[in-house]
């Protein structure tokens, strides 16, 4: 008789638990199948799933695509790894406080505001075909070299500004105890401030990275032979579009996993925090 119960309120909370997960699930088959059939009922489908939806065209212009897709990989890699380092410099230079750092605070104000004004786009085009044009001794004239500083330089201006988020998040107390410990205004930046803002940050910067995956294709203008300029080549060589669908996919699959982890790690903070106001 003592069984009984247990069983059964187990057995409820699992009907509880199913019973939401299947009515969202068959809501969404219901939605995507309505729009299926809208779309498929079309007059001029069979045309556009030729033109955009060809299996064999995919797989044709598919190892073009994935090969124009590991250097954008590449490009989005090195551009991660710059933009992190500089902005955080950027950070740190808008933190320091007194008279002696204020050229360098005026110049990371200045510099934000300049960069993160201005289109990425337009920046691409102006450094990608501007500087080499130059022909400047000493330097670089390749445009994929100076497309991907662009990208670093646009980036660079909204990541300062989330490192800087991050900093003034931390309790200002934590700096005034490393103050009366004896640390200088760098060690306490350093020691106490930085790790406690950079583990805060980690949710708004995975946005930031997500979105440079994607804007690594505006590097193609450029000639870059990435996914989207491999894409564009196959289309004018057939006048077929699916291989722009290829490229599509292969960016989708980059970056839903990072938007999942960056929800993951959203929640996680926000449990942390949770945690630590009780």
């Amino acid at each position: 008789m003592t069984r009984r119960p247990g069983k059964g309120r187990r057995t409820i909370a699992l009907k509880d638990r199913l019973t939401p997960v299947l009515i969202s699930l068959v809501s969404v088959i219901i939605v995507f199948g309505a729009i299926a059939y809208f779309v498929g009922s079309a007059e001029q489908w069979p045309r556009i799933q030729s033109q955009f939806f060809s299996l064999d065209a995919m797989i044709e212009a598919a190892p073009s695509v994935a090969r124009g897709f590991l250097v954008s990989l590449q490009i989005w890699v090195i551009s991660l790894v710059c933009i992190g380092i500089w902005a955080l410099v950027l950070a740190i230079f808008r933190a320091m406080s007194g008279p002696f750092f204020a050229p360098l605070r005026i110049f990371a104000i200045l510099y934000v505001d300049l960069f993160r004004g201005l289109p990425a786009l337009l920046l691409v085009l102006l450094f990608g075909f501007g500087i080499p044009a130059l022909n400047l001794p000493g330097l670089p004239n390749n445009g994929l070299f100076w497309g991907g500083v662009a990208l670093v330089l646009s980036y660079s201006a909204y990541a300062t500004e989330v490192y800087r988020s991050g900093i003034e998040a931390v309790h200002e107390g934590q700096g005034m105890a490393a103050k009366a410990l004896g640390l200088t205004q760098w060690q306490t930046l350093r020691y106490a401030i930085l790790p406690q803002a950079l583990r805060n940050v980690v949710p708004a910067m995975l946005n930031l990275v997500v979105a440079l995956q994607k804007d690594v294709a505006l590097l193609s203008v450029l000639g870059v032979r990435d996914a989207v300029r491999e894409a564009q080549i196959y289309t004018a060589r057939t006048f077929n579009y699916s291989s722009l669908v290829v490229a599509a996919i292969l960016f989708l699959l980059a970056t839903i996993p990072l938007a999942r982890l960056t929800d993951h790690l959203a929640r996680r903070d926000r449990q942390r925090r949770l945690q630590s106001a009780l």
